[in-house]
């Protein structure tokens, strides 16, 4: 084999390398921007959880579950 016709091969297979890092790139970006946006919602719903949780208690109410804690189980 020529020197030009390994050269021309091992372009190939650069091109072909690049062509699967961008493929993978461009899957791993789209992953990560889902991931995103599963943050952005879930911490949207803890701060809302928090707030209704301060409420409660800001208004002479208990944090769910707090009254059941001094309660005797039914078997006793």
């Amino acid at each position: 084999m020529s020197d030009n016709e390994t050269l021309v091969q091992q372009l190939h297979e650069v091109q072909s390398q690049l062509a699967f890092l961008e493929d993978a790139l461009e899957s791993l970006s789209g992953a990560m921007a889902a991931q995103q946006k599963e943050i952005l919602i879930l911490r949207r719903q803890l701060e809302l959880l928090k707030q209704r949780q301060d409420d409660q208690v800001a208004g002479g109410g208990t944090a769910a579950g707090a009254d059941n804690a001094n309660e005797k189980p039914p078997h006793y």
